[in-house]
């Protein structure tokens, strides 16, 4: 009879790069955001740091759209954070009592 061993930590580890993933894909999404305002930022300087008027609103309608997902996506990253706190304690502890060992 053939038995095939299967690891125990790892759906852990499954999870943990998963949640790497996201992690980079949201890191990822920070960065074009953030090249995104500093061009519109070099385009504000280039017409002398001055907006016109409607041109003020949009920019303060923006700065607090940036503002709140800010907000939003900084909650993500400390929800990541925790979940992966999480699964390192678990396969931590999968190691210390001998889940990666085939018998």
């Amino acid at each position: 009879m053939a038995y095939t061993y299967e690891r125990p930590d790892m759906k852990a580890l499954g999870d943990m790069e998963q949640l790497l993933q996201h992690v980079f894909d949201e890191l990822a999404g920070w960065r074009r955001r953030t090249l995104r305002a500093e061009a519109e930022l070099q385009e504000a300087r280039a017409s002398g740091g001055v907006l016109a008027g409607p041109q003020v609103k949009e920019a303060r309608q923006r700065v607090l759209e940036l503002e709140t997902e800010n907000q939003a996506l900084r909650q993500r990253i400390d929800a990541a954070r925790e979940r992966l706190r999480v699964l390192a304690a678990r396969l931590s502890f999968l190691e210390q009592h001998g889940g990666g060992n085939a018998a």
